[in-house]
């Protein structure tokens, strides 16, 4: 069991015991006060969880969030006086900039997101948050930088850390996917930009075909077509960016079997809801063949081989692809150990190897705000390992360009469930959250933002 499905369970056992007790408790006021008065006070309560208490934050908001950086990437002199950032030193202009300082929360905190006013950004974090975050100041003017806390306050000393790297846009990059719309979700500002990108997805991401079912398939059918529109998808999308079709690959392994096929890396896994046991009809719409189509079966070891084929054609100067320290999706960890794994021993290497996380542990709001706002810094506390952040700026043009990729994409498409449209609802009227101008799913909040976050490898 990974550590996010640990954290789930746990918090799912708590609920239950807040239910039960809510439960008797309301019992026993409608026994000695008034039969109604549980109905009108269950009522209250589930219009104050959906409001107030719905999110999934498995840690304490008053917990420091713990990073390790480089100690030279640090600056001396950094201060903060009436809310102004003042430095004792220039800092480079396209330099990645973490700014850690104390957030403490107001008592309308606990109720309403607080935030920090960056210049024209906004950065948000949890309610009733009180402890160490980090900012991300990439891209802003430190010159004349002001920062205003709503519905908090900013106390103690700042520490300001700065890190300058490549134009990777320059480069050869290659983004590796796990499904359709991982790219666009973690990098289309960067791939988008970039002189010869390429986009490497690995699975057909099949599964989970209700929407298709609700047309009148059955569940099989469901699956293959969804399997065959995300392929497309995989294909298609990555052209509003301009990359060419030749430089977009899909290998059309099942999605959620790759840890299964990385534990047996000989032995084939078909689909868990499309019947499948041949990876070749996902491959339909790829412009080259690949080693795998020989044999067609799902297995760890035509992964690497088509990993490798891939590698050796594109020579990509910087190979992007999910951070497993970061990320828990299990396709997301295998999907970069494949990658270094079929970099073993090859001819050609990469000179930077960039992770991303489009989904974290410990929070599922992160990155936290509205969209077009700042990214800052995920909830991390283990401050063993030294990680090197690098933050890509992206204008209001780019961002509207990544939104219409994501609208492209089959997957983003479904209206949400009617219980998380009543719950988003609820905490626009009484939470003051904002919905996403581009679309109902939760990532277009997420993921359509003024910077793409990664982390150096």
């Amino acid at each position: 069991m990974t550590r996010k499905q640990q954290l789930l369970k746990r918090h799912r056992r708590n609920k239950r015991v807040v239910l039960m007790v809510g439960v008797l408790l309301l019992v026993a006021i409608g026994v000695l006060v008034a039969w109604w008065l549980p109905l009108l006070l269950a009522v209250l309560a589930w219009v104050a969880h959906e409001a107030w208490f719905a999110d999934h934050l498995f840690y304490a908001p008053n917990e420091d969030y713990q990073y390790r950086f480089s100690a030279d990437a640090e600056l001396a002199g950094v201060r903060l006086e009436n809310g102004r950032l003042l430095l004792d030193q220039p800092v480079a202009a396209d330099a990645t900039l973490v700014l850690a300082i104390n957030v403490k929360s107001t008592w309308l905190g606990r109720f309403l997101d607080p935030s920090i006013a960056l210049g024209d950004d906004r950065q948000t974090f949890e309610r009733g948050v009180n402890g160490v975050r980090y900012l991300n100041l990439s891209g802003l003017a430190l010159s004349e930088l002001q920062l205003r806390g709503r519905h908090c306050r900013l106390l103690g000393t700042p520490r300001l850390w700065a890190w300058t790297q490549p134009d990777y846009r320059t480069q050869r990059v290659m983004v590796i996917a796990p499904h359709a719309d991982d790219a666009e979700l973690a990098a289309f500002g960067l791939y988008s930009q970039a002189e010869k990108p390429w986009i490497v997805t690995l699975t057909a991401g099949e599964i989970e075909a209700e929407h298709y079912q609700q047309m009148g398939l059955d569940a099989v059918e469901a699956a293959r077509i969804k399997g065959r529109l995300r392929a497309w998808d995989s294909i298609a999308v990555p052209l509003w960016a301009g990359v060419p079709q030749a430089h977009c690959v899909q290998l059309g392994y099942f999605c959620l079997q790759l840890q299964a096929m990385q534990a047996a890396p000989d032995q084939p896994f078909a689909s868990r809801e499309a019947e499948l046991s041949d990876v070749r009809p996902f491959r339909q719409f790829n412009p080259f063949p690949l080693p795998a189509d020989s044999d067609g079966l799902p297995t760890w070891n035509n992964l690497l081989a088509d990993l490798r084929a891939v590698l050796l054609m594109a020579r990509p100067e910087v190979i992007v692809l999910p951070y497993s320290a970061l990320d828990p999706h299990p396709d997301h960890i295998c999907a970069q150990s494949a990658v270094m794994q079929a970099l073993q021993g090859l001819e050609w290497q990469p000179t930077t190897v960039l992770g991303y996380a489009n989904h974290l542990h410990d929070n599922d709001r992160w990155p936290m705000g509205d969209a077009g706002n700042g990214i800052a810094l995920p909830p991390l506390f283990d401050a063993t390992q030294e990680l090197h952040p690098c933050s890509l700026p992206l204008t209001l043009a780019q961002q509207r360009d990544k939104a219409m990729a994501l609208g492209m994409m089959h997957d983003l498409q479904p209206a949400p469930p009617f219980k998380r449209r009543v719950r988003r609802l609820l905490q626009r009227v009484l939470a003051g959250r904002a919905r996403s101008p581009y679309g109902e799913n939760e990532f277009f909040r997420k993921a359509v933002r003024r910077h793409e976050l990664f982390w150096r490898l």
